[in-house]
């Protein structure tokens, strides 16, 4: 596990600051605002770590202060979150961002409001009002005083744009999509060799075998997915696409992010969260810990914050575009989420008729796609027009001219209520099990493991998400649009598995297949692609392994870089021997090694080194055909590992020869590893460190249209990084360079009850101002596994309170 200061050290220095922080107090700095829209006198008090703890006379008045802190704080990203969405992108960067808008417009609800707001329950639209309203107070605001405009507007030479409620919620394609990527690259593998053959780049959980729909053919266009990838990526901005003519439509300016069929583990987003019972507790407590993994940025995903109102006073982390807060505790009870993979989209191809091009098959006649003209305002030319299709599944995303077929995708995202997040409104109100379960019954997005604990010692899991009924096929592969692939309606959340007070003590979740073993999941088929179980498996052993569970060893388990498929390829080398020298020296260093992966080691770098650039290379050449081999990207670690340990069939009929043809694929990658690490690194492998490979940059949206100094100031980073992508603490990189491109930006450890004992972590800081001191100052301590403060009850928060600013209604 990775090295943590001591709780009682941690404490020790905490306090201390607040003593410190107390006595200064008084001079804290104070700022006075006079704020239209607002109701009655609110505060914000800033503490030590740039937590914003807002105090408001009322709820109306509590998310309309959120959403003004959401933009004092975090005002370039939460305008670029919803350009983005919108596809309002070219009308401030230019007609190179064309087709990105165009892609996102094709993904926006489009339904009816009423129901969309219905959806999320009463009161739902006055929520999402008040927080805009208050973020689009801010905009008049910075209108006003324009030192107070942040940066990047000034760089980029335009104004944050003003907000609707429906802006909240009508942008889906910034939730986490499910499994529209492998759909595709199952049919690549397919089309190369034969279903099959896929099971080593995805296998399947609960035991399922795929089916070729009837009437697909699986070889599909090689660019199918650049609107949807478009759709649902980040902005990138470079000097290029800003500079773009004014003509210019051309959408390779834009860079797409890297192909997710090819290597979909570098891709791959997760979370971990468990809650522990009284009994199994340190504490006598209730214990709640989540830490969710996702890409990182300058500024940070999430953002935490403390909303107090009468009737309502929760704290804990969202998203800073949405009101609410997602993961942490209203002082009653504490929630966390990681995903739960459920099944939510389809990719659909269509015969188009020859003759009207607009038209496609459907149940024996042609019928006509929606087609929709959007104007697009874009900078410094004249209007475009985003000529948008969509059939009665969902919007098109590919046309093939030649063949006469179209491909669109049907998905949860347009579905009332999908708004991802969102939700979140409800649940957090809940005071007891009963209306937390109640309020999980219509969530939509994302799919979720939602953890439970109380102040009366209750802790359960409810999982929740819009799962579609499918009667005659199993969501693995496109289907045809012709009508023989229908959704019939959605299985209801009751449907779902739960659990409350588990014998056990305990409940932890990380994206692993977790269906009891009495659900009924060939009738209702949730999914079958579930992440890789190592972090589940290492959190369950310690978490086992423990007595009792203390609020040190949930934040050490959090950092846990202990890599579980290590250990058990360590157990299939220890009986190796080799004649080849790199092979030799190799087989030594692994062989003392406790499997934890330290930035300043040379086991990880030798081991990852192998696992990602050789030994999966080499097992899928050695179990595959070269066709099916070359249709894919790197295999599934979890089939790698379980099919050289079970060499048979797979490496042959013979069991001899099977383990002999396994223990060769270890023996030469390693070697291979080994002479790459030389070149990498040096002939001395006591000098290898895993750290000068693996590294983490937390990238401003502007780093690469600044000069170097100001990239400096933008960015956070490169640090140094521990850890692996199947330990807890998540580590996923990129292959080609060892750039971590996920992993836990937010931790949290919630002492339920004694809500000041609470800690948590953001990084690289809660502010988005570059110039602000709480920018980066979080960083040191995410990687470092350290942790501040949670503070909750409103004395502990006044000695630390670092800034107070009021608000005054404007008379």
């Amino acid at each position: 596990m990775t090295r943590m200061k001591p709780l009682a050290a941690l404490l020790g220095a905490s306090l201390a600051l607040m003593a410190a922080a107390q006595a200064a107090h008084a001079a804290s700095p104070q700022e006075t605002l006079t704020v239209p829209g607002l109701n009655k006198r609110a505060e914000i008090l800033v503490d030590r770590w740039g937590v914003p703890h807002i105090y408001a006379a009322s709820e109306r008045d509590a998310f309309f202060m959120q959403g003004f802190n959401a933009a004092r704080d975090r005002l370039f990203q939460i305008d670029l979150w919803r350009r983005r969405g919108l596809g309002q992108l070219s009308e401030v960067f230019g007609p190179a961002y064309l087709a990105q808008d165009r892609a996102t417009r094709l993904f926006l609800y489009r339904g009816d409001m009423k129901r969309e707001w219905a959806s999320y329950g009463p009161g739902s639209e006055d929520v999402a009002q008040a927080f805009v309203e208050g973020i689009n107070a801010y905009i008049d605001y910075v209108s006003l005083h324009q030192d107070k405009l942040p940066y990047e507007f000034r760089q980029l030479g335009y104004l944050p744009a003003r907000w609707q409620a429906e802006d909240v919620v009508r942008i889906r394609s910034h939730g986490l999509t499910r499994n529209l990527q492998s759909e595709v690259a199952r049919a690549r593998v397919a089309c190369a060799a034969d279903l099959k053959s896929d099971e080593v780049r995805s296998g399947l959980t609960p035991p399922w075998t795929a089916q070729m729909p009837e009437g697909l053919d699986p070889c599909l266009p090689k660019d199918l997915l650049q609107v949807f990838t478009l759709a649902t990526q980040g902005v990138r901005i470079t000097r290029e696409s800003l500079s773009a003519a004014a003509t210019a439509r051309d959408s390779q300016l834009v860079r797409l992010e890297p192909d997710p069929l090819a290597n979909p583990e570098e891709t791959m987003e997760g979370s971990n969260n468990w809650v522990v019972a009284p009994a199994k507790s340190a504490t006598g407590r209730a214990i709640m810990a989540n830490d969710p993994h996702r890409a990182y940025s300058a500024p940070s995903l999430r953002y935490i914050a403390h909303i107090s109102a009468p009737g309502l006073d929760v704290i804990g982390a969202g998203e800073p575009a949405l009101p609410g807060i997602s993961i942490g505790h209203n002082g009653t009870i504490a929630f966390g989420l990681t995903i739960f993979n459920i099944d939510q989209e389809d990719l659909y191809v269509y015969q188009l008729n020859p003759d009207h091009p607009d038209q496609y098959l459907y149940q024996g006649k042609w019928e006509s796609m929606r087609v929709l003209h959007e104007p697009v305002r874009i900078k410094n030319g004249a209007p475009a027009v985003a000529d948008l299709m969509f059939t009665r599944h969902g919007p098109v995303i590919y046309v093939d001219r030649a063949k006469h077929r179209a491909y669109a995708v049907r998905s949860g995202w347009l579905e009332p209520g999908m708004s991802p997040y969102f939700g979140s409104i409800a649940y957090m109100r809940a005071r007891d099990f009963k209306h937390f379960k109640a309020s999980m019954l219509n969530w939509g997005a994302p799919t979720e493991n939602q953890v439970y604990a109380d102040v009366k010692g209750n802790i359960g899991w409810v999982p929740g998400g819009l799962a579609p009924k499918r009667p005659n096929w199993d969501g693995l592969m496109p289907v045809p649009g012709d009508g023989r692939y229908e959704w019939a309606g959605f299985w209801r959340g009751d449907q779902l598995p739960s659990t409350y007070n588990p014998k056990k003590g305990w409940f932890a979740s990380a994206n692993q297949m977790n269906l009891p073993p009495d659900y009924p999941y060939r009738e209702r088929k949730l999914g079958f692609e579930w992440t890789n179980n190592s972090r589940f498996t290492r959190i369950s052993e310690v978490l086992a392994s423990l007595p009792k569970v203390s609020l040190q060893d949930s934040m050490r388990l959090q950092n846990d870089d202990l890599a579980i498929p290590a250990r058990r390829l360590a157990a299939l080398l220890k009986p190796l021997s080799s004649e080849d020298a790199n092979t030799r020296a190799a087989l030594a260093i692994l062989g003392h090694w406790d499997y934890v992966e330290r930035a300043d080691a040379a086991q990880p770098a030798l081991y990852e080194v192998w696992l990602s650039r050789h030994l999966g290379r080499a097992f899928k050449n050695a179990v595959l055909s070269k066709a099916a081999a070359d249709a894919m990207g790197a295999p599934d670690t979890a089939v790698l590992l379980d099919t050289l340990e079970q060499p048979n069939p797979a490496f042959g009929a013979d069991p001899a020869q099977a383990r002999a043809r396994r223990d060769q694929v270890l023996l030469e990658s390693l070697g291979e590893a080994y002479a790459e690490m030389v070149k990498l690194q040096g002939a001395d492998a006591s000098q290898w460190q895993w750290g000068k490979l693996h590294h983490n940059l937390m990238a401003h949206p502007l780093a690469d249209v600044v000069d170097e100094a100001t990239r400096k100031k933008l960015n956070v980073g490169p640090l140094p990084k521990h850890g692996g992508a199947y330990s807890p603490n998540q580590s996923t990189y990129r292959v080609n360079d060892f750039r971590q491109t996920n992993g836990p930006s937010f931790r949290v450890v919630v002492d339920v009850g004694r809500w000041d004992n609470s800690w948590a972590v953001n990084s690289p800081g809660q502010s988005g101002d570059p110039d602000s001191p709480h920018y980066r100052d979080l960083a040191d301590k995410w990687l470092n596994g350290e942790y501040f403060p949670l503070l909750y009850s409103r004395a502990a928060i006044e000695k630390v309170t670092e800034r107070r600013i009021v608000l005054q209604p404007a008379k």
